[in-house]
């Protein structure tokens, strides 16, 4: 199935996407802060410049695109139809740098959760602040 825009277009769109302050980052970095955690964006100085470092509970987190880091098994990831072999070398090399960095991070000491673009869809971001509370809090106390 071709393009449905031409390539100046597809061009366009896709320069347009952000690589940090998205919609889903603001989202959760504001719900965070509305339960009383206090955090620092992209810090450069850790590996894979954390989305959300919560120093205090020792603490960092990644929000992913489900497409741009190839969240499996989710409805918002589809392999496009044109240029296939371009977006699956770009989307395992997304991975390998997310592994590679979780790693580096886990070998600090850091706690690493990573929050899927579709866990903060309005239908389940509720379940998700409840079940990454726990999460955030439970490694101050290990």
């Amino acid at each position: 199935m071709p393009d449905r825009h031409t390539s100046k277009q597809r061009s366009y769109n896709m320069s347009q996407i952000k690589s940090k302050d998205t919609k889903p980052e603001t989202l959760l970095r504001k719900l965070l802060f509305k339960e009383g955690f206090r955090y620092r964006i992209n810090d450069r100085k850790l590996p894979g410049k954390p989305d959300i470092v919560l120093k205090r509970y020792n603490t960092v987190i990644f929000v992913n695109g489900c497409f741009w880091h190839g969240h499996q098994d989710c409805r918002y990831f589809v392999m496009p139809k044109t240029r296939t072999e371009f977006w699956m070398d770009k989307i395992n090399g997304n991975r390998k740098r997310d592994l590679r960095n979780i790693f580096q991070l886990k070998e600090a000491g850091w706690n690493v959760i990573t929050v899927w673009e579709c866990e903060l869809k309005k239908i389940r971001i509720e379940e998700t602040l409840i079940q990454l509370i726990p999460k955030i809090k439970g490694a101050s106390a290990e």
